[in-house]
């Protein structure tokens, strides 16, 4: 079996756009959000969510849920396409 390709979708780097756009709408921190998806049992550090944001981590299924939980929203909101600020 081939191994899986770590490159990010188009669908991955969408997620990854719209979740720093909504923390920032917010007004969090990168530090201020990873806090809120660990508090929701999902431990992450800012170095984890900034991974995502910048599109070199992989947001996973779980991951995805938990972050759109802590910006209040749905998760498919998250695979939308971005809005501008």
């Amino acid at each position: 079996m081939a191994a899986r390709s770590l490159e990010i979708g188009a669908a991955g780097i969408r997620a990854a756009r719209t979740i720093e756009i909504l923390r920032t709408e917010h007004g969090l921190a990168q530090r201020q959000l990873a806090d809120r998806v660990t508090a929701l049992g999902h431990p992450m550090s800012n170095t984890m969510l900034s991974r995502v944001e910048r599109a070199q981590r992989r947001c996973d299924v779980d991951d995805l849920v938990v972050i759109a939980e802590a910006l209040l929203v749905s998760p498919l909101v998250l695979l939308q396409e971005p809005r501008a600020l």
